[in-house]
């Protein structure tokens, strides 16, 4: 869906700011005077301050799924189940998202958890049904997480927007490098950071703006055994610092509803399903490696981050279609999007639904955060 975009500020005493889009004449309908479906999932940024967050007990919906007889019957009616690559990500056509009882639910829930990404095409019911319902699914996967910095629907906080078109982004961007790839488990410096994962796209380029997924299962596995032994002794400070102070400079809407914080996880991490190993670091939130001199902490770190950015051999692309909905397990993957549409003019509009999940747990057995 091409599109041309206005910016209004309402209420601008109060610091609260609307995005307002407008169709073009080069829509897909070609009707300058239909609006725009879904003007009322824009960013919008609230006034709205939030205390820091405190602990919750999370019980994994993946783990009731473990004694199902068929956790894989809730794709019994799919007319395609293909795998993307061999250990990572799954394409599925043929299942409405938006029908999954709770059953079921806790089924995708665990078939994410092994998968790591999974691709639902041809969801519009799910779509269509509004912020209501998006926040009646997420909250069966865990508490639902208010982003400090990012623009939200009005009235629905819990409800992360991406948008980025040709003259405006309210993105976490970096737009001083060579490259728009920038690896990340989202918001991993919370105490609690996100398990399951939903994201759809509302408006999107004709071509590009893909998203790239990677296994911190496989890139952990690629490493020799002594050097994962010795990682597993390891944690890493993560910080939600630079991502306040991108938005206090006046970027992305130019709002922090809750103050950043900063807290230590393990290098790698245990799942609490499938008690699988990941390496628990990236590069936009993690900062530096507990107790370590800055240089070897600089080193490993830069290590980690190369590794992660050059191994295609454990990476997926999805490529985005109309009414796509991907999910995905931030404990297992990381990821990033491709900026590589700007200059098309269209928009880039996504909306992400982030439970959170457990504390990670350290792989190493009485590793002390």
């Amino acid at each position: 869906m091409a599109t041309t975009t206005t910016t209004s500020v309402a209420n601008a005493a109060e610091g609260v700011a609307t995005l307002t889009l407008r169709p073009s004449p080069a829509s897909a309908s070609n009707n300058t005077n239909e609006e725009y479906a879904y003007a009322h999932l824009l960013p919008h940024f609230s006034a709205d301050r939030y205390p820091p967050l405190t602990p919750f007990e999370h019980v994994d919906p993946a783990s009731r799924a473990l004694s199902h007889p068929n956790p894989r019957s809730f794709l019994d009616n799919a007319t395609s189940v293909a795998e993307i690559t061999p250990s990572l990500g799954t394409e599925v056509q043929g299942v409405n998202l938006a029908t999954l009882d709770s059953d079921a639910r806790d089924q995708l829930a665990l078939e994410v958890a092994r998968r790591g990404v999974m691709v639902f095409r041809d969801q519009q019911d799910f779509i269509d049904r509004g912020p209501d319902f998006y926040l009646q699914w997420g909250r069966h996967f865990g508490r639902l997480h208010i982003h400090p910095t990012s623009g939200h629907p009005r009235n629905y906080p819990e409800i992360h927007l991406v948008y980025r078109d040709l003259k405006s982004s309210f993105n976490f961007e970096v737009d001083d490098s060579i490259t728009s790839t920038v690896w990340h488990s989202d918001v991993s410096y919370e105490l609690q950071p996100p398990g399951l994962t939903t994201f759809f796209l509302l408006a999107q380029p004709q071509t590009g703006g893909d998203t790239l997924f990677t296994s911190q299962v496989q890139t952990l596995k690629k490493l020799s055994p002594q050097f994962v032994a010795f990682l597993r002794t390891l944690k890493a400070v993560h910080s939600g610092v630079e991502q306040a102070e991108f938005s206090r400079a006046g970027r992305r809407g130019g709002t922090v509803r809750r103050e950043p914080v900063e807290h230590i996880h393990p290098v790698v991490r245990r799942h609490p399903v499938t008690g699988e190993e990941a390496l628990y670091v990236n590069r936009q939130f993690t900062r530096r490696i507990v107790g370590l001199k800055r240089e070897e902490s600089e080193n490993i770190l830069r290590f980690l981050y190369d590794h992660i950015d050059k191994s295609a051999d454990n990476q997926a692309r999805v490529k985005w279609r109309p009414n796509t909905i991907v999910l995905w397990d931030n404990r297992i993957t990381a990821h990033s999007a491709i900026v590589d549409f700007k200059e098309s003019g269209e928009a880039r509009h996504g909306a992400r639904i982030t439970p959170q999940a457990e504390r990670p747990i350290p792989a190493l057995d009485g590793l002390e955060l």
